[in-house]
């Protein structure tokens, strides 16, 4: 910026030093000026800028240098000074605009340019019959000029930077969000195959012994293999249609029939089917239904199944050699049913709890695969909960256990 303003000066320089070269006489008889020697002061007076040209042309030739150099709106004050040194500045101004001394003094804020020599041309009509002079130019708030130029610049290297940065990091979470995808689309297959081999390995071997003469001639071997086929057929059955329930809430295309429902009636019913997985462990199951009123508008299939998830993962995730203690209270709050579901398990780490409601997710047990599933059921009971427009909470601390908090509006 300061190179174009001195350009400017550069330029106004040359252009009154031409003009200046311009020989003109004191006497209008007398075009050579053979006046007598007393007359030489008028005659070094008259060919100077200052002489030739009123303060407002000499502004608006300076102003339209400028406008030329793409400077329109950059304001400045101007003096054209006789002699060229610069430390008789004040003393020696003859031609000025109204503000330059009090814009010279302030350095702070505006910028002062080295001035400019304003002399005849060599070999001009004018050479050594005038003084020498020199135009001096203080711009005007210069700082803040070139900041309200940038302005522009400033904001669209910004908005450039932005949107490099947001590029990058659509393209790093893409990234990461695809790795991720494949990563539970591998996880998903590997359960899933584990899930359906052994009850196919099973089927396959009650098949081949139902072919075993021994065994058809024997009615109960027939019953009991039957009975193996029938038993393996319904758990396959069952991951098939858990599958199918996860898929068709992700698609918002699951069938709710809402109707009043008793909350506890349903926690003492699926709580009754666990008391032989408890007993196997030497478990237990304390229910404080103390909840005055357990009406909800609710799906009973799906609450249902949503009290058996929490159950069935307190009993999957429950610590070797300890027996299983949970406790299911509830309570009524600010017109909300209030569920909880608490045990003594193996509890969660901290990230585990920040993803344990992803779909096909599943806390890391090494290469260990003693607990069966495809990672659905949290992921089951959150959609279940927020569709009977409730919310669910846990609470965990890995090695201690779990607490499964559920709020659900009662029925109006």
């Amino acid at each position: 910026m300061k190179q174009r303003i001195e350009n400017v000066l550069f330029t106004v320089g040359n252009d009154l030093s031409r003009l200046k070269s311009q020989y003109v006489s004191t006497q209008p008889n007398d075009p050579f000026n053979l006046t007598p020697f007393n007359n030489y002061h008028n005659l070094l007076s008259a060919n100077t800028i200052s002489s030739r040209m009123s303060a407002k042309e000499i502004n608006e030739r300076i102003q339209k240098a400028f406008d030329n150099a793409g400077l329109r709106d950059l304001k400045f004050e101007y003096a054209i000074v006789v002699g060229l040194s610069e430390n008789s500045l004040l003393a020696t101004i003859e031609k000025h605009s109204p503000n330059f001394s009090v814009a010279f003094s302030d350095s702070l804020n505006n910028f002062y340019l080295r001035p400019v020599a304003i002399v005849s041309m060599p070999s001009s009509l004018s050479e050594n019959l005038a003084n020498d002079e020199a135009l001096h130019l203080v711009v005007l708030n210069l700082r803040s000029y070139v900041l309200r130029s940038l302005t522009l610049n400033i904001i669209l290297v910004v908005l450039f930077t932005v949107l490099i940065v947001t590029a990058f990091y659509v393209t790093v979470y893409t990234m990461l969000r695809q790795k991720k995808l494949s990563d539970i689309k591998n996880d998903f297959i590997n359960n899933m195959t584990h899930e359906f081999k052994t009850p196919i390995a099973t089927i396959s071997l009650a098949v081949d012994a139902l072919k075993n003469e021994k065994v058809l001639s024997n009615r109960d071997k027939m019953n009991y293999f039957s009975g193996i086929i029938k038993e393996e057929n319904q758990r396959m059955n069952k991951q098939v249609e858990t599958i199918l329930k996860a898929s068709q809430f992700d698609k918002q295309e699951a069938d709710f029939e809402k109707e009043s429902l008793h909350v506890h009636d349903i926690i003492y019913s699926v709580a009754d089917n666990f008391v032989l997985q408890l007993s196997d462990k030497n478990g237990d199951a304390e229910l404080k239904l103390e909840a005055p009123n357990d009406v909800i508008l609710g799906d009973e299939v799906h609450f249902t199944n949503l009290v058996n998830n929490l159950i069935d993962n307190a009993v999957k995730y429950s610590k070797d050699n300890v027996p299983i203690h949970l406790k299911i209270s509830s309570s009524n709050k600010n017109g909300k049913l209030i569920l909880q579901f608490e045990d003594n398990g193996i509890g969660m780490s901290k990230d585990t709890q920040k993803r344990v409601f992803e779909k096909f997710y599943r806390a890391h047990t090494g290469n260990l695969h003693n607990v069966k599933g495809f990672g659905l059921g949290l992921s089951y009971v959150k959609s279940v909960v927020q569709s009977h427009n409730g919310q669910i909470k846990l609470d965990s601390v890995l090695g201690r256990g779990s607490t499964f908090t559920i709020e659900l509006p009662l029925e109006q």
